[in-house]
């Protein structure tokens, strides 16, 4: 059997807190035929965590001492860093506009708190548990559409000394993230995000679609 391969976006249009993303994912799934089984959903973290009311508007934030001092040492909005610390286990570094955190087990820029995908004067933090937004993505997606699929929490991250952004795997959901050497999950995290978009564009998520040994 041949091998192929293919990366489809989902338009859901945009994600609002409270939404039932596992029926936007399927609504969105290309017709004829919508989602098959052995599919991975990849979803961009900032949609899942909206619809999970994980944004925090900037207003009702009272910096402490600690966050005004980061925030002047790199030059950063004091109640964006207060909201940093929170959702942080440490800060291990910085540069201008950015605190290297160590935080959901690995090191992220800001703790993946993330202004660029929020409504004005807010913020959207990570998803509190990826790998059980996940689970229920996909265990909702089994219920409503009666397929199973592998599901990705998914975002975007760059490299050292190296352009651009690459996809990486938050959470996942039936299948293997890692296998024999290879960071899979990631690989069709990165696969993914060549078709997903910013949230003006409503392509917050995609199918990957492949068949053969």
């Amino acid at each position: 059997m041949d091998r192929w391969f293919s990366v489809s976006g989902l338009a859901t249009g945009l994600i609002r807190p409270g939404d039932a993303i596992a029926d936007l994912l399927i609504a969105a799934a290309p017709r004829p035929g919508g989602m098959c089984g052995g599919d991975c959903i990849v979803v961009a973290e900032s949609a899942v965590a909206t619809a999970e009311g994980r944004i925090v508007g900037l207003d009702g934030v009272k910096p402490t001492p600690a966050a005004r001092d980061l925030a002047g040492r790199y030059t950063m909005d004091p109640r964006m860093v207060e909201i940093i610390l929170q959702e942080s286990d440490a800060v291990v570094g910085g540069m201008p506009g950015f605190l290297l955190c160590r935080a959901h087990g690995t090191l992220l820029p800001n703790a993946g708190v993330d202004a660029s995908n929020a409504p004005p004067g807010c913020v959207v933090l990570l998803p509190a548990d990826p790998e059980a937004s996940a689970a229920g993505i996909r265990d909702a997606i089994r219920a409503s559409a009666g397929v199973e699929v592998a599901v990705i929490v998914a975002d975007s991250r760059p490299h050292p000394m190296r352009p651009g952004c690459a996809g990486i795997a938050l959470g996942c959901a039936g299948l293997a993230a890692v296998r024999d050497g290879r960071a899979v999950a990631d690989n069709i995290a990165s696969a993914a995000e060549l078709v997903m978009g910013e949230a003006g564009e409503g392509i917050p998520a995609a199918i990957v679609r492949w068949r053969g040994p």
